[in-house]
């Protein structure tokens, strides 16, 4: 019996390593996770059958007061939702404007809580989603008050998420406020999260919403992280010790939202967006603007000088026909103009011109 313990011990401490610092026990895991999941749903069923029988026993006045509230909050949430449009568009011109490729809103999808870890020096969760309907490894997790992590593992129908309070989780956010940068990590406590490497002069106060700066690529900017609690200020310290409470409710929540955003890099929303404004360029016929920018500069030039000069120079000659006449008797030195003209008028000019020239 001994022998058959320290045997199981062994193969056992054999397995946590291999498991620990290997990927070979991966495809058992996600093996396993098929018959777990049968057993998730078993644990489970109790629950649903007394929630079943509790809705099915529900007296009228519940119902009927339950009904009147919702329609109230219906009306309310479709007043919001109007402005909501209304800035939704107004974002979306503003976005063209700036010729963004950001997206304004993602893709997402519903999921339920089937488990937690047991281990509770690590705060992750099993959800009931995972590779067979598009979840990828690092997609967003939140509920309806705010992020609550990330995926960290996959498997044929379920998912495992490594919760923001965990220990070895960081965040980037930033003061919905004033837009100051920080970086959020887990404390192991559900209820706090911890701000790093804040200055002390930093403009950070008690109250303030902290938000995902979309910093990294890993989570999507503007979604609520948590919201400052507390914050120590010691003159003998660089960095102030700040605290934050998660928006989200991590240890209560059952039902979350899995974000699909967009997984594109830089470089390929760059070249995307160049692509769609040339297309769009192309639609509109932007053709013209080529020409009016390049050739008629060069165009336009060359010949501008050209009739210029013909034409000072064309103009000096009549003048000088029109006041060769009213001068007649002293243009009679320069040979030209009695060239030119013809001496039928004036006899009395000719004569003395032709003597003068037959006594030289």
């Amino acid at each position: 019996m001994g022998v058959r313990l320290l045997v199981l011990v062994v193969l056992s401490v054999a397995l946590m390593v291999v498991d620990a610092r290997f990927a070979l026990l991966k495809p058992v895991r996600s093996q396993m996770s098929l018959v777990l999941m049968q057993t998730y749903w078993i644990t489970d069923l109790p629950q649903r059958l007394y929630q079943g029988v509790a809705s099915q026993f529900g007296s009228r006045t519940e119902l009927v007061a339950e009904n009147e509230k919702l329609k109230t909050e219906n009306l309310l949430l479709q007043g919001r939702m109007q402005k909501l449009a209304a800035l939704t568009e107004q974002n979306v011109r503003l976005r063209e404007l700036l010729n963004s490729s950001a997206l304004v809103n993602e893709k997402v999808e519903v999921a339920e809580l089937i488990g937690m870890d047991p281990n509770p020096f690590t705060h992750r969760i099993i959800i009931n989603k995972g590779e067979r309907d598009g979840v990828v490894l690092g997609q967003p997790v939140l509920d309806a008050r705010g992020l609550m992590g990330q995926v960290v593992e996959l498997m044929p129908y379920t998912s495992r998420v490594l919760l923001l309070t965990d220990t070895t989780h960081s965040i980037p956010v930033q003061v919905n406020r004033n837009g100051l940068r920080a970086i959020a990590s887990g404390t192991g406590n559900p209820e706090r999260l911890e701000l790093r490497h804040v200055a002390d002069t930093a403009d950070i106060k008690e109250g303030d919403l902290l938000v995902s700066s979309g910093l990294g690529q890993r989570f999507p900017a503007g979604y609520p992280v948590a919201t400052v609690k507390e914050v120590i200020h010691d003159s003998g310290q660089p960095f102030a010790i700040v605290r934050a409470v998660p928006t989200a409710a991590l240890n209560r929540s059952r039902y979350l939202l899995l974000v699909f955003s967009d997984n594109r890099t830089p470089e390929e929303r760059a070249n995307d967006a160049a692509q769609a404004q040339e297309a769009e360029d192309k639609q509109n016929g932007a053709t013209p603007i080529i020409p009016a920018t390049v050739p008629k500069p060069a165009f336009v030039g060359p010949p501008a000088p050209t009739p210029a000069p013909t034409a000072p120079v064309a103009t000096p000659v009549k003048p000088a026909v029109h006041s060769t006449r009213p001068a007649k008797p002293a243009a009679a030195k320069p040979p030209a103009p009695t060239a030119t003209s013809p001496a039928a008028k004036p006899p009395a000019a000719a004569t003395p011109a032709a003597t003068r020239q037959r006594e030289e």
